[in-house]
C-alpha cells in the first residue's frame, strides 16, 4: 500500500511539473521568439554584408593609398607572362613602322656589316628576322631593371589616373577605352627604339612616337563595374563595421550567446570563404570572355595581383571566425570543452609541480596572480585584440599567431598561479578553469 501511494504521489508530481512547464512555456515564446527571431535576422544581414564589406575594405585601400597600389602592381613587372605580353604588343606597334622593303638601304654603310649579322643570326625570311630581332630588344628592355623602375615610378605617378578611370572621369595614362582598362607603352618603345638604334637599326630612329595600350581590365560591363567601384569607394570604411556590429547584436540578444557565437562566427567565415570561392569561379569567366587580342596569362596574372589583398584579407577573415567560434566553444560548459579544459589545467599541474621539485618558486608573484586571474587573463585577450585591431592589414598567419601568442601568456599566466601548495585529496576542490566562461 504504501508502495503504491508512492508511486501516485510521483506520478502526481510529474503531472504537476509538466503542467508547470507547459504553463512556462505559454507565458514565454512570444518575447523570446521574438528576440531569437531578430537576433538570427540581424546575424544573418551581418554575415551578407561580410563580404561586401571586405570587398569594399579593398576597394578603399586600393583607391586611397598610392603605396599600397603601387605594392599591389610592383611585382607584374618581373611576371614572365606580363613581360611576353608587353614585348609582343611592343614588337607588333613597331613592326607597323618599319619599311622592311628599304631597311637596309637606309642604314648607314657603316653599320650595315653589324645589322646583316645580327639579323643572319635569326632566319632567312627579312620580316621573320626583323620582326625577331625587334622582339628581342623588347624583351631586354623589359626584363632589365631599368623597366622594373619605369613600371613602378609610372604606376606611383598615374594612381590618381587609375582612380578617375575607375570612377568614369578624367583621363590620362590609364583611360577606360573600348570597355578597358589600358597603360600607354610609349616610353618602353622609346627604349627600344634606342635599343635598335644602339644594335645598328639606324631607320628606328626615324620611327614617330608610337602610343600603344597594354590592357589592365577588358570588361564588356565596366560601366557597371565603374558605379560599383565608387559606392563601394565610398562604403569602404563603413560596411565592414556595420557588419560586425550586426553580428555582435545578433549575439548579445540571443537567450544562448555562447553557443550563437560559435554559430556567428562559424558563419561568417563560411560567408566570407563563398566570396573567394566565388573569386575563383569569376576568373575562369573573366579570362574566358577576353578577346583574342588580349593575352589570357597576363591578364591571369594582372587578376591575381590586383585581388591580391582581397585574397588575404579573406584568409583572415576566415582563420579569425574559426579562432573565435573554438574559443567560445572551449570555455563552455559542453562535456568535451570541459574534458579538454580538464587536459590543459592537469598539463600546467604537472608542469608546475616539476617545477617546485626543481626548486623553481614563484615567490608573491604566484599569489599575486592567483588573487587577481581574471583581471589577467582578461588583460592578456584585450592585448591581443588591440593588436590585432592596429596591425595593418594582418593575414590569416597573423591571427593565428595572436592567437597562439595569447594561448601561451594564458598557460603562463595559470603556471604562475597554480597553487602547489593545496592538498590534493582526490576530489579536488581547487580545479580553477584557465579560461573565464
Amino acid at each position: 500500500m504504501q508502495g503504491d501511494e508512492s508511486a501516485g504521489e510521483i506520478a502526481a508530481l510529474r503531472a504537476r511539473v509538466a503542467a508547470l512547464e507547459s504553463e512556462a512555456s505559454r507565458r514565454t515564446p512570444p518575447k523570446h521568439r521574438m528576440k531569437s527571431l531578430l537576433s538570427a535576422l540581424l546575424i544573418i544581414i551581418g554575415c551578407v554584408l561580410a563580404p561586401l564589406g571586405i570587398v569594399a575594405s579593398w576597394t578603399s585601400s586600393i583607391v586611397g593609398n598610392t603605396d599600397r597600389y603601387v605594392s599591389t602592381v610592383a611585382p607584374l613587372a618581373s611576371d614572365p607572362d606580363v613581360q611576353a605580353a608587353a614585348a609582343n604588343r611592343v614588337t607588333a606597334a613597331l613592326m607597323e613602322h618599319l619599311d622592311l622593303a628599304t631597311l637596309l638601304e637606309d642604314v648607314a654603310p657603316e653599320q650595315r656589316p653589324l645589322l646583316q649579322k645580327a639579323l643572319g643570326k635569326l632566319g632567312s625570311s627579312l620580316e621573320g628576322a626583323v620582326s625577331s630581332f625587334v622582339k628581342e630588344k623588347a624583351q631586354d628592355v623589359i626584363a632589365s631593371d631599368q623597366f622594373e623602375t619605369i613600371w613602378t615610378n609610372a604606376n606611383r605617378t598615374i594612381h590618381a589616373s587609375l582612380v578617375k578611370a575607375l570612377t568614369g572621369s578624367g583621363d590620362g595614362a590609364v583611360e577606360i577605352k573600348n570597355d578597358a582598362v589600358t597603360v600607354d607603352l610609349a616610353p618602353v618603345i622609346e627604349q627600344v627604339k634606342q635599343r635598335l638604334v644602339d644594335a645598328g637599326m639606324g631607320v628606328a630612329a626615324r620611327i614617330p612616337e608610337i602610343h600603344t595600350d597594354f590592357t589592365v581590365v577588358q570588361s564588356n560591363d565596366i560601366g557597371r563595374v565603374k558605379t560599383g567601384f565608387r559606392l563601394l569607394e565610398i562604403l569602404g570604411l563603413w560596411l565592414p563595421i556595420i557588419a560586425v556590429l550586426l553580428v555582435a547584436a545578433g549575439v548579445l540578444l540571443s537567450a544562448h550567446r555562447r553557443r550563437i557565437l560559435v554559430t556567428a562566427a562559424l558563419a561568417v567565415a563560411f560567408s566570407v570563404a563563398v566570396l573567394g570561392l566565388g573569386l575563383t569561379v569569376f576568373r575562369t569567366v573573366y579570362l574566358n570572355a577576353l578577346p583574342d587580342t588580349v593575352s589570357q596569362a597576363a591578364a591571369g596574372s594582372v587578376y591575381d595581383a590586383m585581388i591580391r589583398l582581397l585574397r588575404t584579407t579573406i584568409r583572415m577573415v576566415v582563420v579569425l571566425g574559426i579562432v573565435i567560434a573554438l574559443a567560445a566553444w572551449l570555455s563552455g560548459p559542453g562535456k568535451y570543452a570541459t574534458a579538454a579544459r580538464q587536459i590543459w589545467h592537469s598539463g600546467i599541474v604537472a608542469t608546475r609541480a616539476t617545477a617546485d621539485r626543481m626548486g623553481l618558486r614563484t615567490g608573491p608573484v604566484g599569489p599575486f596572480i592567483r588573487r587577481h586571474r581574471a583581471w589577467f587573463t582578461w588583460g592578456l585577450v584585450a592585448i591581443a585584440v588591440i593588436v590585432y585591431v592596429l596591425w595593418s592589414y594582418p593575414t590569416g598567419w597573423v591571427v593565428l599567431g595572436l592567437a597562439l601568442a595569447l594561448l601561451f601568456a594564458l598557460a603562463v599566466t595559470d603556471f604562475l598561479a597554480e597553487d602547489t601548495s593545496a592538498p590534493v585529496d582526490g576530489t579536488d576542490k581547487k580545479t580553477p578553469s584557465p579560461h573565464p566562461s
